[in-house]
């Protein structure tokens, strides 16, 4: 990822708060000639390894785990974005541009092959994000045939980290006057525009 020093974000467990906040990720990976992408929740299992470890599962029906195993693979994460106006800068020579933030987790797929550890990232899946739901769906109160046929239907994996980008793209290159007409702008919009008011205010 193209990241100019100063929309570089460099602090791990910054990068690692946008993982697990933005964590449908969109896996690519090489297959052949041809690259491959799934979309898929990824879960953060931050202290294994230096940057961490990465797990989540697909369908057994999605080739992509066939040609993936063992090899490269790019998990990339994007947080809110904002369309920027020029218009708002009140300065002339000005162009309009993109605000937003992502992150790119770098390394080799490691398929799970234990009927144990596929289990648990179901659970833990789930548990996951069911939590904020009024009364929470549990994988535990299903039927043990119908968890069993689940876990036949996906291939678990995990990818641990070796590389970790952060971009953090918040209008940090312009004057602080700039930056406040981008806030008072984004700031009624709703939705990731707002967001993205929140994160400049702070940047």
């Amino acid at each position: 990822m193209y990241i100019p020093p100063h929309f570089a974000q460099t602090d791990q467990a910054k990068l690692h708060d946008a993982i697990e906040r933005y964590s449908f990720a969109l896996l690519v990976s090489g297959s052949g000639d041809d690259l491959v992408a799934s979309h898929l929740p990824l879960l953060l299992k931050r202290d294994e390894g230096p940057w961490g470890t990465l797990v989540g599962h697909m369908a057994r029906a999605n080739p992509q785990w066939q040609s993936a195993a063992g090899q490269p693979v790019l998990a990339v994460f994007s947080g809110p974005h904002a369309y920027i106006s020029p218009t708002w800068y009140a300065s002339e020579r000005v162009v309009p541009t993109w605000n937003y933030v992502a992150v790119h987790a770098y390394g080799r797929l490691e398929l799970i092959d234990d009927e144990a550890a596929t289990l648990e990232l179901l659970h833990r899946t789930v548990e996951r994000y069911e939590a904020s739901q009024p009364r929470p769906w549990r994988l535990a109160d299903q039927p043990a045939e119908f968890i069993a046929g689940l876990a036949r239907q996906i291939v678990a994996f995990q990818l641990p980290i070796e590389r970790l980008e952060g971009k953090w793209k918040l209008s940090q290159n312009h004057p602080g006057e700039r930056r406040e007409r981008v806030i008072e702008a984004l700031a009624g919009q709703g939705g990731d525009a707002e967001e993205i008011a929140r994160l400049i205010a702070r940047a």
